[in-house]
């Protein structure tokens, strides 16, 4: 016998627990709600954390959802922080609490989001080297970078052109070493990239596209990179953006269905096991949008995915049928917005101005809208994830887009 029951346990706290469980005391949900977290925090955002967080210019309370742990109080959602969920009896339907506790449930959401990939090179275990996923990490990589020199970031994606960004922006020199010959051009391709990259640039970062970290060199702590090219970079202080993995360990020692992107889960959310959802980095699912399975890294996915968790958990059994959005921020220099995504394309389409840093870019694949990235066009992503969501056929009208005295309403 379970040591107590819930009628709705959350597992991790982050954004899609925390809003599964304000959806679900938004639509009148009156039974328990227990919220397990392995962070000492309550839920908070991430982005800021690589951002003005990281920059000194916000604290931690400004990331915390919902308004912080006043709000669970008010409205009844327990919060057991600093806990891990250790393991899940399908059968029984019980979780075993990190601490001996056993807890019988009805409906269960796993967002236990992602873990950054580790490198294992030689002298990573030199001093200096850090990896971006909490307050925490932040708080040493700020406390490192005050001291240091210059600062290496690996990777050339969001967290290594954000992490740059932010700490040139106070004053640290920082150089990328990234496997893209150029910055953010995995999502964004190389024309889009390369305009990203000239903002960083222009602001003093230096960018070395093509490499591969081969090893860390040190006494104790780090001081340079080498890459296979024999390209050596000295410093005292390095970041690590090499992508994440989702969490689904969880999951699969319990039976859960997981595959490539995660947790497996249908078009509703839903795991293998009915009544258990899975939601944010942890999972993928059937996209009625996209026609295919996909798995988005984002917090507005995972906020979204969890507020719709929270409808079919009450019974609504709603395909999600949101198109993801995302955003990133290179310090003040630079805003992008981005809706999709585009697995791949064979066309793009440039609206705006590029040399004024007004534009968007529509990625095009066989005639259709499959992404749009805005910066300082935000209007314009409306329509295209109109065009997405409706699969709209623009072969034809390609140049109405580029267009920016076209009205993007009429395409249809």
């Amino acid at each position: 016998m379970p040591d107590r029951e819930v009628d709705f346990l959350l597992i991790g706290g982050g954004m899609a627990s925390a809003h599964c469980a304000s959806e679900l005391r938004r639509r009148g949900a009156g039974g328990s709600i227990l919220l397990v977290g392995r962070e000492p925090e309550p839920p908070y955002e991430r982005p800021p954390i690589s951002k003005e967080y990281l920059r000194g210019e916000a604290s931690r309370e400004d990331a915390h959802v919902n308004g912080g742990r006043s709000w669970y109080e008010e409205n009844d959602v327990e919060l057991l922080n600093g806990k891990n969920v250790m393991g899940l009896d399908l059968e029984a339907r019980t979780a075993k609490i990190q601490g001996g506790e056993e807890v019988g449930f009805d409906k269960a959401l796993i967002g236990t989001g992602a873990m950054v990939n580790i490198l294992r090179v030689e002298g990573a275990e030199n001093e200096g080297i850090h990896y971006l996923r909490a307050f925490g990490n932040a708080d040493a990589i700020r406390a490192d970078a005050e001291a240091a020199e210059h600062v290496v970031l690996i990777g050339g994606s969001y967290i290594g052109c954000e992490v740059a960004a932010s700490l040139t922006a106070r004053g640290t020199k920082c150089t990328i070493v990234a496997m893209e010959e150029v910055a953010l051009s995995r999502t964004f391709g190389e024309d889009a990239g390369r305009w990203f990259q000239e903002q960083l640039e222009a602001h003093g970062v230096a960018f070395h596209g093509g490499e591969t970290l081969s090893a860390f060199e040190g006494d104790g702590r780090v001081r340079a990179i080498v890459c296979e090219s024999g390209l050596s970079v000295e410093c005292d202080t390095v970041v690590v953006g090499a992508g994440v993995r989702p969490d689904a360990m969880l999951a699969q020692r319990a039976g859960i269905e997981v595959g490539d992107g995660g947790i497996v889960c249908d078009s509703k959310l839903q795991t293998s096991v009915p009544g258990i959802y899975a939601a944010g980095d942890c999972g993928s699912y059937e996209s009625v949008v996209h026609g295919r399975r996909i798995h988005v890294e984002h917090w507005d996915v995972a906020m979204q995915q969890g507020t719709h968790v929270a409808g079919n958990m009450l019974g609504d059994d709603a395909d999600y049928e949101v198109v993801p959005y995302f955003f990133s921020d290179l310090a003040d220099w630079a805003s992008l917005e981005y809706v999709g995504p585009a697995a791949e394309w064979d066309r793009e389409v440039w609206r705006g101005d590029r040399d004024g840093g007004e534009f968007s870019v529509w990625y095009l694949q066989g005639g259709r809208v499959g992404g749009c990235l805005s910066v300082g066009r935000s209007e314009d992503l409306a329509e295209a994830r109109r065009m997405i969501a409706e699969r709209v056929d623009v072969s034809d009208v390609a140049d109405r887009i580029a267009d920016v005295s076209a009205d993007l309403a009429s395409i249809s």
